[in-house]
């Protein structure tokens, strides 16, 4: 079968299958997809598009791989070299079609209800044909599916249906395929080929963990059978790394943050700047945060008052903060970086299938705007007006910004020995005296 491709190779096979959602690629996997590329090569593609590949054992044991795209690839679901579609309902001829085209000539103001009424049909329709195997043999429908993993009442109260494409994902995809074709899945993988999209960031070659939003619920039940790896961000905990008093009285703490330090208690672990700070300065609150592989200056309120006025500092954007970035040229999407001065304006959103990664969402992303100086072929000073998430790391990556990403930055652009972002500079107005005060701390790299 042509969707079937043999791997000879020597290499060792993994005791464990890929935990989809954090993961280093197997060998095995970089070698399946060496070869996809080496195909893609071969094709006409104008897009960019997120292909997976899965690692599999014949039943005589023979190792081999198949591979899947993300949603349609140039329009179309049936390509030859890649699995089908759990459900394909790009059929002319097929219900979901032939209603989709009934819906979309119902143009009339009267009736506006009747088409919104038909569409929820369809998609409720749609949800019901992708029933999903996992490896005990076992099969579900999509809805159940989500709303058994979804099992708390507020959290289905909010996502009582999963979204839309949820289902044609490359994971899904591949799964079902090996578990339809008795195929034994050994690895897997994802990576970007092709141009980033407009809205996000996606490196060329890039891999990435399957997203979380549309496909965690959904692999949580069709991994049901295999070992899989533990979650890498489980297994260790985070470094108990110290911080640096720079400056300290009755009202303030300015301290400097190691990269590496989360800033508040997290997912993967509860030590952090506020922990430390609780600690030694009980009742101590920080005024805001740094990503946990930014480094640099960051204040801290001993009272309440303090930290109200420092909020409302923040609040009114009078805190001016300076940061260092050396960029990762091996990734420049744009030709230079030049003007040497200048202003990103994109708004930036919150992905809710990909958290934490922005998006940039001109209709529904919040304002986010900062300065920059090049200071040398990679090095880059920011001056951001506003403090949105990820909003210096997503500035710098994205085309319609220095179109380069911050050395370091596994989320969007390669991952190296820290994120190379430093906060060297800040501003504020004591809360107490009302004098101007201006900390600085020299970045390391």
């Amino acid at each position: 079968m042509m969707m079937y491709h043999p791997l000879h190779t020597s290499i060792q096979r993994p005791s464990r299958f890929t935990y989809p959602f954090c993961y280093e690629p197997h060998p095995l996997c970089l070698l399946a997809a060496h070869e996809v590329q080496q195909e893609l090569g071969r094709m006409t593609l104008t897009e960019g598009k997120m292909f997976g590949v899965l690692v599999v054992a014949d039943s005589d044991g023979q190792l081999g791989f198949v591979a899947a795209y993300s949603g349609l690839l140039e329009g179309r679901n049936d390509w030859s070299y890649f699995v089908p579609p759990v459900y394909d309902a790009q059929q002319p001829d097929g219900h979901f079609k032939q209603e989709e085209r009934l819906i979309s000539a119902m143009r009339a103001d009267n009736q506006k209800e009747e088409r919104r009424q038909r569409s929820q049909q369809l998609q409720l329709w749609l949800f019901d044909q992708y029933r999903f195997l996992n490896a005990h043999g076992e099969r579900r429908r999509l809805v159940d599916v989500w709303q058994d993993y979804h099992c708390s009442e507020r959290i289905r109260r909010k996502y009582p249906l999963p979204p839309g494409g949820t289902g044609d994902c490359c994971a899904p995809k591949l799964l079902q395929y090996a578990y339809t074709q008795a195929l034994k899945p050994l690895c897997m993988a994802e990576f970007w080929w092709g141009p980033s999209p407009k809205t996000e960031v996606r490196q060329h070659g890039q891999f990435y963990p399957a997203c979380r939003g549309k496909c965690k619920p959904v692999l949580t039940w069709m991994l049901q059978g295999l070992e899989v790896e533990p979650n890498p961000e489980e297994l260790t905990a985070p470094p108990q790394l110290d911080i640096e008093v720079i400056y300290e009285d009755d009202a303030i703490i300015v301290i400097n943050k190691p990269s590496g330090l989360l800033s508040v208690p997290g997912r993967i672990g509860s030590y952090s700047v506020a922990t430390i700070l609780s600690q030694r300065y009980p009742g101590a609150l920080l005024a805001h945060r740094l990503d946990m592989g930014t480094s640099g200056l960051m204040v801290a309120a001993k009272t309440r008052d303090a930290y109200r006025h420092l909020q409302q500092q923040f609040s009114d954007h009078t805190i001016r903060k300076t940061y260092v970035a050396l960029l990762d040229t091996s990734l420049l999407t744009s030709h230079s970086l030049h003007p040497i001065t200048g202003t990103i304006s994109l708004p930036l959103l919150c992905d809710p299938i990909n958290r934490p990664r922005q998006v940039v969402d001109y209709e529904h992303g919040k304002a986010a705007v900062t300065d920059y100086e090049m200071v040398g072929t990679d090095r880059v000073r920011l001056y951001p007006h506003t403090g949105r998430t990820h909003q210096l790391r997503m500035h710098c990556a994205h085309p319609d910004g220095l179109g380069c990403p911050i050395r370091g930055d596994e989320l969007y652009g390669h991952p190296a020995d820290r994120l190379y972002l430093h906060a060297e500079r800040l501003e504020l107005t004591h809360p107490v005296t009302g004098e101007r005060m201006t900390f600085e701390q020299p970045a390391s790299f």
